[in-house]
């Protein structure tokens, strides 16, 4: 009797826990879209993923739009709220075994690696190609994605993807990049890659560091290696890898990446520079050093932010946290719920709401259903299960959240975030830069000011520039200041509670690079028009004008002139020209602009070339009185070294200084013109006697001043200049002074050659001459008469 009394409280207990749980997710069928599918069949080659996990990826942009990857591809533009074909290729595409090995989204196209070759989906237009430069087989591929529109550096990253075959050996690996988003590659060739043992495990473009990672696979052990300075001295730290892993790149370029596979959960927080167990806790505390150890098999994993999700087979789903300042990555295991199937797949809608997503084939209908069942993980962590603590801050802000900012060189950019911890409770604000080669931070955290509840309102100051110009480091450490870069500025706080979902770290992506609202402008505050040198009406109504062609030349290597060169004024590009004087020595004054606003004037080096090839002017210092250490460059050493003839450019990308000594290059002619202006030294121009119209294109060449390649083009009227002399000045004074003393003599001899026989005879000549003149005039009179 009483062990039926026992076995009836158990039951009322168990049935009582069962009603008062509260489920992990509802699930819900979808079946929208099949009025319109019904009728259409499957045409062209079922795609279809080999491997025995699922893969869901979503569009880091586009938010509705992902791709799921299981015993059939789906492809959805609404976040599969519609029931849907199957993906299929088209049959002409012959591919031969439609096996997807990978996918990747690279802007508003569907990139996928089918038997071994890459194919790209333009999915607005529904148009499918193969990629071309690809001569080997390929397995994976590899891109980030960045969602600033308008931003030529985020379109760059965008387009930028690699293909290669996993597992091949390093040193004979052939690898493909592709900069124009998959229409095309060409041969990828590591600097040190033939020097590397080991298996190819994979090839990223990790933006946050501004490298390309190659992770090497060589006794169970991985380690990435790096392209640039300073990470190129060594190879990140090695890991344990025991089998096949899969990597993910979180989007937003934060130098967050994951590595997974059946049995392992790794991540980095300094992309691939440190690869950690992701642990397992429970309560706080650590249950598991990594997945492993928790005797689970992996099926799917999700990431969205910070937010990790686990799906294994053993029909669990964990939770947690990636990039947290102090500690590794942990994750912490949810109620159980049966929600695995082989088709499960995890998708984050955003940081608090998860989705497990499970194709269901229809009898009925070649379309699929999905089953969709969401987890809302701020209840289910706030729940008693699984006694989360409470979240100790209450607002965490910045208005830099989320935007691009753009950090140019010699330039300083100052950010705020506001901090509130609930009453009674502490913070640590953690700032970091994924680069910090290429950035440099300072911060200060003050008490600003204090809510209506009594809470202290914190405010942290964060200013940013490059490490270069924090004198911080030694160069070696830095990365090269003339490389554009890219970093993540993260706020967040140490040790912050899993259940600060609404709290998610403060993000800013910065480009160290060329900031193009910048420009330069060259002052022209007396022009020729305004001192009525020049008429304006004249040179708007298609003005030309000639260039004498012993004036011009065409270049190093040319043949000289031999026609006069016309030339017509573009007035509208540039306005009416600046006036100079001839016989004062000139140099343009350069103004730097920030969209609308002045900024300063430019001091840097910059060099000036005539449009038309005018030579009437020089330089007013040798290469000597510039103070050379080595041969300066020319217009004539840049132009013979172009690969096409008048291609070359002289910018901040080939300019080499004279001013540094160097073996290869010594100072031979020091009498050579200096042809570079501004800088160091007080170099200018000297015009001949030639009054007319210059057409200059103006470079900024000094490669510290700017990642910009300022330039501009302008016009200047030279004036004052007299006509040359038919004669040289020395025979003209020559003939005068001869003429003088010519024009004395005879003044001094003809008197005294009168008063000889010989001056009677010339005398009395010129009285018969006077004579017949005389009567010739009267005859002319009676003529008229």
């Amino acid at each position: 009797m009483l062990m039926s009394i026992l076995m009836v409280v158990a039951a009322t207990m168990r049935l009582w826990s069962l009603v008062g749980a509260q489920p992990l997710c509802r699930a819900r069928k979808v079946r929208t879209g099949k009025v319109f599918n019904g009728g259409h069949q499957v045409q062209g080659d079922v795609l279809y993923f080999p491997s025995t996990m699922t893969c869901l990826i979503k569009h880091p942009c586009e938010k509705t739009t992902a791709l799921y990857l299981g015993r059939q591809v789906f492809f959805t533009r609404d976040n599969f709220e519609s029931s849907l074909l199957p993906l299929t290729i088209p049959t002409p595409m012959m591919v031969g075994q439609p096996e997807v090995t990978s996918a990747h989204f690279a802007g508003s196209r569907l990139l996928l690696v089918v038997s071994q070759k890459v194919y790209m989906y333009d999915y607005n237009a529904d148009l499918w190609n193969t990629s071309e430069g690809i001569q080997h087989p390929v397995s994976h591929i590899s891109g980030d994605n960045c969602c600033f529109a308008g931003n030529t550096f985020c379109l760059e990253i965008s387009n930028s993807v690699f293909a290669y075959l996993h597992g091949e050996q390093i040193s004979q690996a052939n690898i493909y990049v592709s900069n124009n988003g998959g229409f095309s590659f060409q041969k990828f060739t590591y600097e040190r890659q033939a020097t590397l043992v080991g298996s190819l495990g994979g090839i990223f473009f990790l933006h946050s560091l501004s490298q390309v990672g190659l992770l090497v696979v060589n006794n169970r052990k991985g380690m990435f290696a790096y392209s640039d300075h300073p990470l190129t001295r060594s190879l990140g730290l090695a890991f344990d890898y025991n089998e096949t892993l899969q990597a993910l790149i979180p989007p937003g370029q934060r130098g967050l990446l994951i590595l997974w596979s059946q049995n392992s959960l790794l991540s980095s927080l300094s992309a691939g520079q440190i690869v950690d167990t992701i642990q397992v806790q429970k309560g706080g505390q650590t249950l598991h050093p990594s997945i492993f150890g928790a005797n689970v098999t992996v099926h799917n994993i999700a990431v969205y932010e910070n937010g990790l999700a686990v799906l294994t087979r053993e029909d669990h789903l964990y939770y947690g946290r990636l990039g947290i300042p102090s500690g590794s990555s942990s994750i912490i295991k949810f109620p159980d719920q049966q929600v695995w199937s082989q088709g499960a797949a995890l998708m984050f809608l955003n940081p608090g709401k998860l989705q497990i997503l499970t194709p269901l084939p229809d009898a009925a209908s070649p379309a699929y259903d999905f089953r969709k069942c969401v987890v809302n993980i701020q209840a289910v962590l706030t729940g008693p299960d699984l006694h989360a603590e409470k979240c100790k801050i209450e607002l965490m802000y910045g208005a830099f959240k989320g935007k691009m900012y753009t950090l140019d060189m010699n330039s300083q950019l100052e950010v705020t975030a506001i901090m509130i911890p609930r009453p009674g409770a502490s913070l640590i604000p953690q700032v970091m830069v994924s680069n910090p080669y290429s950035l440099g931070l300072k911060t200060s955290i003050y008490e600003f000011d204090n809510t209506y509840a009594g809470n202290v309102l914190y405010r942290l100051d964060i200013r940013l520039k490059q490490q270069h110009h924090w004198g911080w480091f030694d160069p070696n450490f830095t990365s090269s200041i003339k490389r554009p870069t890219l970093s993540t500025l993260t706020v967040d706080v140490a040790n912050k509670e899993i259940s600060c979902m609404d709290l998610q770290p403060l993000t800013a992506l910065i480009s160290i690079g060329c900031d193009q609202e910048k420009k330069i402008i060259v002052q022209n505050k007396i022009s020729a028009c305004s001192s009525g040198v020049l008429d304006p009406r004249v040179l708007q109504d298609n003005y030309t004008y000639v260039i004498e062609k012993g004036s011009y030349n065409r270049g190093p290597g040319e043949e000289a002139a031999t026609e006069d060169l016309l030339v017509s004024y573009p007035f509208k590009d540039l306005g009416c020209p600046g006036l100079v004087y001839y016989e004062t020595p000139w140099k343009p004054v350069i103004e730097l602009w920030q969209g609308e606003e002045f900024k300063a004037l430019v001091e840097a080096e910059f060099v000036l070339r005539e449009v038309h090839g005018l030579s009437t002017f020089s330089y007013a210092l040798t290469a000597e009185a510039a103070g050379c250490s080595s041969q300066p460059q020319n217009w004539s050493s840049v132009l013979l070294s172009a690969h096409e003839a008048g291609q070359a450019t002289w910018s901040r990308e080939n300019y080499v200084s004279c001013h540094s000594p160097s073996s290869n290059n010594p100072l031979r002619w020091p009498d050579v013109q200096y042809q570079i202006l501004g800088g160091r030294t007080d170099n200018r121009i000297i015009f001949k006697q030639w009054n007319g119209i210059y057409i200059f294109h103006l470079s900024v060449l000094d490669p510290y001043y700017s990642y910009c390649h300022l330039e501009t083009t302008f016009s200047i009227y030279v004036y004052g200049a007299y006509p040359l002399s038919l004669f040289a000045p020395g025979v003209t004074i020559v003939l005068l002074v001869a003429s003088m003393l010519l024009a004395v003599w005879l003044a001094h001899m003809i008197p005294r050659l009168l008063c000889t026989a010989g001056g009677h005879k010339i005398r009395e000549a010129y009285r018969g001459l006077c004579r017949r003149c005389s009567s010739l005039c009267h005859c002319c009179r009676g003529l008229r008469c």
